[in-house]
């Protein structure tokens, strides 16, 4: 067993442990920005780390093509994760008493006010 196997083999691991944990966050996590959240950052870190695993192991143009599967889904889950958070908070699905601040609120308020 090389160093290589071992590398790839925690990744495979981490990643795994990783997406685990971001299911279980997703199972009782109490709302809908919590729930986002462990949708995105923990599923994403992992799906990168099961992809540098594997990657160690193939050649490089096949790497390259996992390389273009984790940069797509580090540009496609913030942006799908602001569209469902934005569509919870209009569909009132949001502990608004949770948010630090409400920058979305102050907005639709604002938009309100105008004649």
């Amino acid at each position: 067993m090389s160093v290589l196997d071992v590398i790839s083999a925690c990744c495979l691991v981490l990643g795994a442990l990783s997406c685990l944990l971001g299911a279980v966050g997703l199972l009782t996590f109490p709302d809908v920005t919590a729930r986002l959240q462990a949708a995105t950052k923990p599923q994403t870190l992992g799906l990168i780390l099961v992809l540098i695993g594997t990657a160690l192991q193939l050649d490089f143009h096949y790497s390259l093509a996992l390389a273009l599967v984790a940069l797509f889904q580090m540009l496609t889950a913030p942006v799908l994760a602001q569209l469902v958070g934005r569509a919870a908070y209009r569909a009132d699905s949001i502990r608004r008493e949770n948010l630090v601040v409400d920058e979305m609120g102050e907005r639709i308020e604002r938009e309100h006010d105008r004649p």
